[in-house]
């Protein structure tokens, strides 16, 4: 069916199908073109997330024994987002009694659509790291393309069509298998294959016309998400139809089981740590793009002090970005002889966090090169935190007290807007100076992060972080 002339009835233009058209016959002129193929699919076990009893789908020259009670994770590695979302879903899955099978569209290698994602990917990354290093790059680019370019329906428009070339690496499922994409290409893969039960989580909370896959059902986190969606707002110049009933869902925060079912004990565990003034654990995730490693170095400079003094434990997890420690090692005096090192040892790190409670080492710093250990080892740090200082991405909803560090583009800044008015986060510094001045008050005026969990148990209560389950249920019941 083609999703590129219309979209939720609304006409798009003779011009932007022909650009549409063309971008699909350079994408076929640089990769090749697979759309004859056939791709097999082979289960494999993914050893950090066994827990979860997930599935990793991986080429074969056999067709896929689709488990019983399956439940399809399509994502993408774009930074790593889309992988913890993935995650958090699988996690709810499971918790739900169901099969979850992860299916990166990046993982067939050789496949037409996994080298156009590679390709993407790595130019979002470059991106990401140029606009946290050149002003001009991200106020007259970077900034409008994150907030307004990807905003517009048009620019759907020609994603729909590229999408169309994803369509072999989907031979393998059950047409009426539950479906539920992480990013928007998974999800418009999906249904250009003939899926019929497809969930598009979107992950952001600024409208985009980048999100839309009509024929899905589209969820959201927040109250303002599911009404600039609903009214496709600002996606044209020109007032659009809306999207129609049953098409669009506010869910809640998509956050994994395994947090939502403790959030009670370890919100009360943090209160109880400011109550006895204990040392403020922090953790400063670096995320998927590697950027920003110039703010990384001038909060732990600034943290120094409080660290020698015992007053703060710094857990730096540098995810698969080892370079970003090299920076920080060369470029602050001493940081290498007072950090400990946990480097590409999963086990090692299982038992840190497990003894959390014993460590005395004023900086720990974590690094894993597989990408499941690096994403879910923010995941198992969280827990036992009492605040991340994270640019408001993903993070963003999830349920631990948050300092927001310089937005990565500028659909992000909404996710801090948001957790800053619903009182689990701060809004967002993005200077150095901004950024010294909040930590400053979140390790003096202790009352703000007090406030912090109590506005998290509050939620907890309205279910706000139960949004996982919600979008299980949606993709179950489709």
């Amino acid at each position: 069916m083609d999703r590129t002339h219309k979209i939720f009835e609304n006409t798009i233009s003779d011009k932007i199908i022909k650009k549409a058209n063309k971008s699909k016959a350079k994408f076929y002129k640089k990769f090749g073109d697979d759309s004859k193929a056939v791709y097999h699919m082979a289960l494999e076990d993914i050893k950090v997330l066994n827990h979860l009893n997930v599935s990793n789908l991986v080429p074969s020259d056999q067709p896929l024994e689709q488990p019983d009670k399956s439940v399809v994770i399509g994502n993408i590695r774009m930074g790593f987002g889309h992988y913890r979302i993935a995650i958090a879903l699988a996690s709810c899955a499971n918790a739900l009694g169901y099969k979850p099978l992860w299916f990166d569209l990046s993982g067939f290698p050789e496949s037409t659509g996994s080298k156009i994602i590679e390709y993407q990917n790595n130019l979002y990354s470059m991106g990401s790291r140029w606009s946290q290093k050149y002003k001009l790059f991200n106020k007259f680019y970077w900034e409008p393309l994150n907030s307004e370019g990807f905003r517009k329906i048009d620019y759907n428009a020609v994603d729909q069509k590229n999408s169309e070339i994803h369509v072999p690496l989907f031979n393998d499922f059950k047409k009426d298998v539950p479906f539920i994409g992480t990013h928007v290409w998974p999800s418009q893969g999906a249904l250009h294959s003939g899926l019929t039960k497809v969930v598009n989580a979107i992950p952001d909370n600024w409208p985009m016309g980048l999100h839309l896959a009509e024929g899905s059902i589209h969820t959201v986190q927040t109250p303002f998400a599911y009404l600039g969606y609903k009214t496709l707002n600002g996606m044209a110049k020109t007032k659009l139809k809306e999207m129609p009933i049953g098409s669009l869902y506010e869910t809640g925060y998509y956050i994994d089981h395994e947090l939502v079912s403790n959030i009670k004990i370890d919100t009360q565990a943090r209160l109880l740590r400011l109550k006895e003034d204990k040392a403020l654990r922090i953790l400063i995730p670096v995320g998927g793009a590697g950027a920003g490693k110039e703010i990384f170095k001038s909060m732990i400079e600034y943290l120094l002090p409080f660290i020698k003094e015992k007053k703060v434990q710094l857990f730096l997890n540098f995810g698969d970005h080892l370079k970003v420690w090299d920076y920080l090692k060369a470029n602050i005096k001493n940081l290498d002889s007072l950090t400990k090192q946990y480097f590409d040892n999963y086990e090692d790190f299982q038992k840190i966090v497990e003894g959390i409670d014993q460590l005395d080492q004023g900086i720990y710093a974590i690094y894993h090169k597989n990408i499941f250990e690096a994403v879910y080892s923010t995941n198992l740090l969280m827990r036992s935190m009492d605040l991340i200082a994270t640019k408001p991405s993903e993070l963003a909803y999830y349920p631990i007290p948050k300092f927001f560090i310089k937005r990565v583009g500028g659909h992000e800044a909404y996710g801090a807007i948001h957790s800053s008015e619903v009182g689990d986060g701060t809004f967002e510094c993005d200077t150095i100076e901004k950024i010294n001045h909040m930590l400053s008050s979140l390790m003096s005026q202790k009352d703000i992060l007090v406030s912090m969990n109590q506005n998290i148990l509050k939620l907890n209560e309205l279910k706000r972080y139960h949004g996982g389950y919600k979008v299980i249920e949606l993709a179950t019941k489709a």
